[in-house]
């Protein structure tokens, strides 16, 4: 299992990350300490949420898998799971308009977005 990341130093990975020109170890910092949020948040294993090449989760109460592709996966790029992640975007817009891909019944993690909030701390 990976080393948590402390809250300070994630919420300010997210506050760098959000600034145009963020370095990527401080966007592989943000997308990795907002899917431990969300974990926190949902925990279980039913929906996996990728973010490549940064990270992905294993999420939300239910139903497991232990092999192969999971039935419920959700992947998005960077800049759009930090949007989610930080109520920038909302999850019906950046579906919308074909920013995430999410299959299976369980694949929306609306109910647990915003995880973070950039001005706050």
């Amino acid at each position: 299992m990976a080393k948590r990341i402390p809250d300070l130093d994630g919420a300010d990975a997210v506050r760098a990350a959000l600034e145009p020109g963020a370095a990527r170890p401080t966007t592989a910092l943000a997308v990795r300490y907002s899917l431990q949020c969300l974990a926190e948040r949902a925990p279980g294993k039913s929906v996996e949420v990728r973010v490549p090449p940064f990270g992905a989760v294993q999420a939300v109460e239910g139903p497991g898998h232990t092999r192969g592709t999971p039935p419920n996966v959700v992947e998005t790029d960077a800049a759009t799971w930090l949007a989610l992640a930080t109520g920038a975007e909302t999850w019906a817009e950046a579906v919308g308009r074909g920013a995430v891909r999410a299959s299976g019944v369980r694949a929306d993690v609306s109910p647990w977005l915003p995880l973070v909030r950039p001005g706050a701390g």
